[in-house]
C-alpha cells in the first residue's frame, strides 16, 4: 500500500469517527428533548436518505473532479450539519444534512481505492478500510458516551462556552472539531490523474445513466450476488445498532453512555473479522463466505438468553466477527465488478442506492415495531430469522449462477480500466 492510501485511510477514520460520536449526542439532545422513542431510529433514516435520493448524481459529481477534493467539500458539508445541530435546529434535520455529506463522500472514498490500487489487492484494501471504519465506530460511540457521561459533560459545561447548556451541545461542539480535523487531511490526499469523460449535467440524463448502471450490475451473474449480501449486511448492520441499545437497556438495564459502548463491541468483532478476511481470502475465494451470513443469523437471536453484561462481551463480538468476516470480501467483489462494468464514482452510487434503500425500509419496519411496543427480544428473533433466511436464498442463486457460467473468468476479468 502506498502513502497516499495511508492518507485516504486517515481521513475516513476521523470522518466516520465524528459521525457516530454524533448519532450517540444527537439520541442524547432527543432524551433532553423527552422526544418519543420510535424518533431515534428515525435519526439513522433521515441521515440516510440522501444516499438513496441522490444516488444518480453523487457518482457523476465523484468522478468530475479528483476524489480527494470532493472528500473535502463534502466532509465541509458534515461541518454544517453539526454546526446547525448546535445551533438548535431539529436533530433530525442537522443530522439529515450529515448524511448529506456522506452520501457524497462515500463515492469518492471507495471509488479512489479502484484508482490507486490494482484489483489484486482490493480485498486487503477493504478490509483496512472497513478496519478502519469500525475502528472509528467503535471510538466514535465510546468518545460520544464519554463526550455525554457525568464526569466529562460537567467539565466541559463548566468552560463557560456559548451556546454549551448541556451533555448533548458540549459533545456536538467537540465532535465539530473532528470533522474539522478530518477535512484538513483531506486536503493531504493524493491526486490519481484518473479522468473519466465529462460528466452529464442534466439531471434526467444522470438518472437514467444511473439506473442503466443499477440494472447492469443487478443482471451482472458476480454483481447481483456481491450487492444483494452488502445491501443486506448494511440494513441489518444498522438495525443492529439501534437493537444494541435498546437491548442494553431493556435487558441489561443500560443508561446510554454504557449501552454505546457495547455498539463499540460489535464494531470491535466486525473489525477482527475484516482483518481476518483481508489476511486470509482472496478476491477469487471471496464468494465462499457466504454462509457466515447465514451462521451471523442463527447466532443473533442467542442474544434474548443474555442477562449479564461480562456474557454479552463474547456474544456480540462474535455476531460481529461473522459480519465483517463475510462483508469485506464480497465487498471487494463488487467494487471489482462494479470498476469492469462502469467507472468507480457510478458503481459506488449504485452500490450506496441500494444498500441504503435497504437501510431506510428495514428501519422503518423497526421504528414501526418500536411504536407498536413490541418486546425488543421479539424484534431481535424477527431479525436474525430474516437475516439466516435472506443470506439462503442469495447461497442458492450463487450456487445456481455457477452451475449455468463461468463466475471465476469473471471474478480474474479485468476489464478495460
Amino acid at each position: 500500500m502506498n502513502k497516499g492510501f495511508y492518507t485516504i485511510m486517515a481521513a475516513q477514520f476521523f470522518s466516520s469517527l465524528a459521525d457516530n460520536a454524533l448519532l450517540i449526542s444527537a439520541i442524547a439532545l432527543l432524551i433532553e428533548m423527552t422526544a418519543p422513542e420510535w424518533m431515534k431510529p428515525m435519526l439513522k433514516l433521515f441521515f440516510t436518505v440522501s444516499y438513496v435520493v441522490l444516488a444518480p448524481f453523487v457518482g457523476a459529481f465523484a468522478d468530475a473532479l479528483p476524489k480527494g477534493k470532493v472528500m473535502f467539500y463534502t466532509n465541509a458539508i458534515k461541518v454544517v450539519g453539526c454546526a446547525m445541530m448546535f445551533a438548535s435546529i431539529h436533530p433530525l434535520l442537522a443530522y439529515a444534512v450529515v448524511g448529506l455529506g456522506a452520501a457524497a463522500y462515500s463515492p469518492a472514498k471507495y471509488g479512489i481505492l479502484t484508482e490507486l490500487l490494482p484489483p489484486s489487492k482490493l480485498v486487503a484494501a477493504n478490509g483496512w478500510i472497513e478496519g478502519t471504519t469500525v475502528g472509528s465506530i467503535i471510538l466514535g460511540t465510546v468518545v460520544g458516551g464519554a463526550l455525554i457521561s457525568p464526569s466529562v459533560s460537567t467539565v466541559i459545561v463548566g468552560l463557560g462556552i456559548p451556546g454549551v447548556y448541556s451533555p448533548a451541545t458540549g459533545a456536538i461542539v467537540v465532535i465539530g472539531f473532528v470533522y474539522l480535523l478530518a477535512a484538513l487531511i483531506n486536503l493531504r490526499i493524493p491526486d490519481t490523474g484518473a479522468r473519466y469523460q465529462k460528466q452529464h449535467t442534466d439531471p434526467i440524463l444522470l438518472i437514467r445513466e444511473f439506473w442503466h448502471c443499477n440494472m447492469t450490475l443487478w443482471r451482472d451473474k458476480l454483481g447481483q450476488i456481491s450487492l444483494a449480501v452488502t445491501t443486506l449486511f448494511w440494513g441489518a448492520g444498522a438495525v443492529l445498532q439501534f437493537i444494541v441499545l435498546e437491548w442494553a437497556k431493556q435487558q441489561l438495564g443500560l443508561p446510554l453512555n454504557r449501552a454505546a459502548i457495547l455498539q463499540g463491541v460489535v464494531a470491535l468483532g466486525i473489525a477482527v473479522g475484516a482483518m481476518l478476511a483481508a489476511r486470509f481470502v482472496t478476491l477469487r475465494r471471496s464468494p465462499r463466505v457466504i454462509p457466515l451470513g447465514i451462521a451471523m443469523g442463527v447466532l443473533v437471536p442467542s442474544m434474548t438468553l443474555v442477562t449479564s453484561l461480562p456474557a454479552s462481551y463474547p456474544l456480540l463480538i462474535l455476531v460481529g466477527g461473522l459480519a465483517g468476516f463475510f462483508v469485506v470480501p464480497m465487498n471487494a467483489l463488487l467494487q471489482h465488478r462494479g470498476h469492469v462494468l462502469m467507472s468507480a464514482g457510478h458503481s459506488i452510487a449504485v452500490q450506496n442506492f441500494n444498500e441504503n434503500l435497504n437501510v431506510l425500509t428495514m428501519l422503518g419496519i423497526y421504528a414501526l415495531l418500536l411504536k407498536f411496543e413490541l418486546h425488543i427480544n421479539s424484534i431481535i428473533l424477527l431479525f436474525g430469522a430474516f437475516v439466516a433466511i435472506t443470506m439462503l436464498l442469495v447461497r442458492q442463486r450463487y450456487l445456481r449462477n455457477a452451475r449455468e457460467h463461468d463466475l471465476r473468468a469473471l471474478i480474474l476479468d479485468h476489464g478495460k480500466h
